[in-house]
């Protein structure tokens, strides 16, 4: 499951990499996350989408280490544009412990685009993203 990257973004609370074997993004939380921290980690993964556009994303918040991060309104909108970027696919690997899975995961079952995952590990969230396949051939 080895990835090679280019690098976009490298802070301490987050990396967000292109996979050009893969056409993907990467993108790896780190650390305490909180509602702020979590929307402009989220901005910075749109930008990302818009100059690396491709269809799949790679959400890995396995070494998030606390988390107080809510699905709000924001959130949907948010999904909303990276949907229109040209995002079909977000495989999100869930932090561990987080208090709220089960409405993170009954929210993720209402939106129809893009198709969204969760996992619990990073290599369950790869295979389920390589076995997905683009709707369109061109980003938007």
């Amino acid at each position: 499951m080895a990835m090679q990257l280019n690098v976009i973004v490298d802070l301490p609370d987050l990396f967000i990499g292109y996979d050009v074997e893969k056409d993907w993004l990467y993108v790896d939380w780190k650390g305490v996350h909180h509602q702020e921290s979590s929307q402009a980690a989220c901005e910075l993964m749109l930008s990302s989408l818009r100059a690396w556009p491709c269809h799949k994303i790679l959400n890995d918040n396995s070494s998030i280490t606390h988390t107080t991060m809510r699905l709000t309104a924001w959130s949907a909108r948010w999904l909303d544009e990276m949907r229109l970027t040209g995002l079909q696919y977000l495989a999100w690997v869930l932090p561990p412990g987080l208090l709220a899975r089960q409405s993170v995961e009954t929210t993720v079952l209402a939106i129809d685009a893009p198709r969204v995952g969760t996992f619990d590990d990073v290599a369950s969230a790869y295979v389920w993203l390589q076995q997905q396949h683009p709707l369109v051939s061109s980003y938007q």
